[in-house]
């Protein structure tokens, strides 16, 4: 088991122990073997006028510490090189609502991650931040603005319907600007927050690259904006969009020897519900919409409500699981990649990505690391041969009898169009 302590520099004890992680939360503390985490999130979350609860608040704390755990805890030492064990310990301003549901975050961490998580909360985390100016934005939701084609598509959407979403964004490598120019083209420029986590590891090093748990503190940030405009205009709940489509989603394993190939379980039903139940039990005014759970990316992208800046805007976003890998282009091979390829071609969209480093997919071999290309057409014949229930069979236990067979709907059509690239470019 490894131990991971966040709280703030001054609760960061003197005598530390060599086995343990610790990371200063919010402020520097200057020493050379205490990793840093959210360093300039108190003076941003000030200057964005927000007047969060002390639940929103502590949830940013503790989801800030899970990430910072999740990326200093590198896999390779766990003993079957990928499940870990974490104990996390954290300071937060308000403990005791999260001490009654340790059971239940540990649960929704364990899904997200695949890990074993130990929590626990002590006293003495920073307070929510008190700005000098509060800020009310004219706005009716919160939605979440990756950069990516899908929050693109979700962010024109709820324009095009009146919505005046506040934009949400977790500032990532080669995505910032593109998260601006979205906001600013949609006119969402002054209900714009985008922030980053900012964790540096001591002594200096890269860390785990997985990253399963980054998507939390992303949640968060939307939890953070939701509770304070709810708090500012007394809603009794905020909308937090989520778009993403249900292939990803749904992350059903190409093969079975690929559990989880697709993506991670970002925003599956099961962590969905799971976050959802906990932002409630601790009285946090935010619900989770995810629009998009029985569509395929192309169907997004067929149906979108403006198509004239789709078109425009669609070729700047970003899908690559491997994006900074390859110096901040799209590799064109990986999964997210082949359903951003097939999704422009199932809604007959030019696909105006700047440029694929494999655009060719009949010869897109991998020099190391798993083969997409040939994960994904395994699936798609076995679907076209087996049907889609022998594809999912086991995956969907968690749903209703109606949410099953939508969601081996969206599976299948999003191999059908998978299916599709890959005969285009004679994989298949």
């Amino acid at each position: 088991m490894t131990k991971v302590f966040c709280a703030p520099k001054d609760v960061i004890p003197e005598i530390r122990s060599a086995s343990t992680t610790y990371f200063s939360m919010y402020a520097h503390d200057g020493l050379p073997d205490v990793s840093t985490v959210g360093t300039s999130l108190i003076e941003e979350v000030k200057r964005a006028g927000l007047v969060p609860s002390a639940a929103s608040w502590d949830f940013l704390t503790l989801a800030l510490a899970v990430n910072a755990a999740d990326h200093a805890v590198e896999r390779i030492h766990s003993a079957d090189g990928w499940t870990r064990t974490i104990e996390l310990e954290v300071a937060l301003y308000e403990p005791a609502p999260f001490g009654r549901l340790t059971a239940e975050l540990e649960q929704a961490l364990r899904f997200l991650t695949g890990d074993f998580w130990k929590l626990s909360f002590v006293d003495h985390g920073y307070p929510p931040p008190i700005p000098k100016h509060s800020v009310v934005h004219e706005a009716d939701c919160v939605s979440l603005l990756s950069g990516g084609l899908d929050s693109l598509i979700g962010a024109l959407n709820l324009t095009a319907q009146g919505r005046r979403p506040i934009f949400v964004s977790h500032i990532a490598k080669g995505d910032s600007d593109t998260q601006v120019q979205y906001a600013r083209t949609l006119g969402g420029a002054e209900r714009h927050l985008q922030w980053n986590q900012n964790i540096w590891l001591k002594p200096q090093r890269d860390g785990e690259g997985s990253t399963r748990g980054r998507s939390i503190v992303f949640f968060a940030f939307a939890a953070l904006a939701a509770d304070s405009h709810a708090r500012a205009t007394a809603a009794e709940s905020v909308e937090v969009y989520v778009p993403e489509n249900g292939l990803i989603s749904l992350n059903v394993p190409l093969t079975v020897g690929r559990v989880g190939s697709l993506s991670t379980k970002t925003t599956h039903p099961v962590f969905m519900q799971r976050l959802q139940d906990v932002w409630t039990a601790l009285g946090i005014p935010a619900t989770l919409r995810l629009p998009y759970s029985t569509k395929t990316k192309g169907e997004m992208m067929d149906e979108c409500l403006d198509p004239r800046r789709l078109k425009d805007l669609a070729g700047m976003s970003t899908s690559c699981g491997r994006y900074a890998v390859f110096a901040l282009r799209h590799c064109g091979r990986c999964v997210p990649c082949m359903v951003r390829r097939s999704a422009f071609l199932r809604a007959g969209i030019p696909d105006t990505t700047a440029v694929y480093v494999h655009p060719n997919l009949k010869v897109a071999q991998p020099d190391n690391g798993p083969n997409d290309v040939a994960a994904v057409a395994t699936a798609v014949v076995k679907v076209e041969n087996e049907g889609v229930r022998t594809f999912t069979a086991g995956q969907f236990v968690f749903a209703e009898p109606s949410c099953r067979v939508a969601f081996e709907g969206v599976v299948e059509r999003g191999l059908q169009e998978l299916g599709a690239l890959l005969r285009a470019h004679h994989v298949l």
